[in-house]
């Protein structure tokens, strides 16, 4: 079901007959889980270690945290494609974005060590949003162009200092079964740092806690590394439009598998 094409995609949802109730009562878990480890380990570390100014120490237990919460809200988390990956190279990850799950999964599953770009009313997450900036986390703005454009500056100089850098590409997270159009800015990332495409297709997280439902259950995440959308070998002779549309076309052909 590939398509060259920036627009709305919808795949079939799978029936379910899972109780609402028990989605509920682990929705909220999911969130007093979320909310118990920012409280006993987020500001302890964030406080000693930007007293003692080492504060990307806080990178391995931020990968901890994410690994600790998704096994709380109940998910396992399968990553195929790994060996697509370069050791030696960074990396654009460009990925669909369906569940809060799909942030952590990216994050401490995808094989490098890299930052995110986030929306910005994650600055406003007590703690959470204090220690974005530690972990190259950064937040855009994407009603304001100039400060949008300072974001991406940002992520350019993480990427220079050797980290890859995740997207994801929709903007927003999408309601259950659909894929929304993708915005350029990753895009344009990749060609300014000449960093190949990671096209990452994130599957069943809108069925464990999808956008609106209130709900969460446990299963498995899959998470399947594409082969890259090369960049740097095509310099000067490829597009963000390009880019875009072979992006989209790879992801919207594993999402169609199911």
């Amino acid at each position: 079901m590939p398509t060259l094409e920036n627009k709305l995609v919808e795949f079939p949802l799978p029936e379910s007959h899972r109780s609402r109730t028990f989605g509920k009562l682990r929705y909220w878990w999911c969130w007093l889980a979320a909310g118990s480890m920012l409280l006993v380990l987020g500001i302890p570390s964030l406080l000693f270690l930007w007293l003692i100014n080492r504060k990307i120490w806080l990178y391995p237990l931020a990968l901890f945290g994410a690994r600790t919460w998704l096994k709380a809200c109940g998910a396992k988390v399968q990553v195929t494609g790994l060996e697509n990956l370069d050791p030696e190279r960074s990396y654009v990850f460009a990925a669909n974005h369906r569940s809060y799950l799909d942030t952590a999964t990216l994050f401490a599953y995808a094989g490098k060590r890299m930052g995110l770009v986030a929306k910005k009313e994650l600055l406003k997450v007590p703690v959470m949003g204090q220690g974005m900036s530690f972990v190259n986390i950064i937040a855009i703005d994407r009603s304001n162009p100039e400060k949008a454009r300072e974001s991406m500056a940002k992520a350019r100089s993480v990427m220079d200092s050797g980290y890859s850098f995740g997207v994801f590409v929709e903007g927003t997270r999408a309601l259950p079964g659909q894929l929304l159009p993708f915005k350029k800015g990753a895009f344009h990332l990749a060609i300014q740092t000449n960093a190949d495409i990671i096209p990452v297709a994130i599957k069943n997280t809108d069925v464990l806690m999808g956008k609106r439902t209130g709900v969460a259950y446990p299963g498995v995440i899959e998470m399947v590394l594409l082969p890259p959308v090369p960049v740097k070998e095509r310099s000067g002779a490829v597009t963000p439009l390009d880019l875009l549309l072979e992006t989209r076309a790879a992801i919207v052909e594993e999402l169609s598998k199911g």
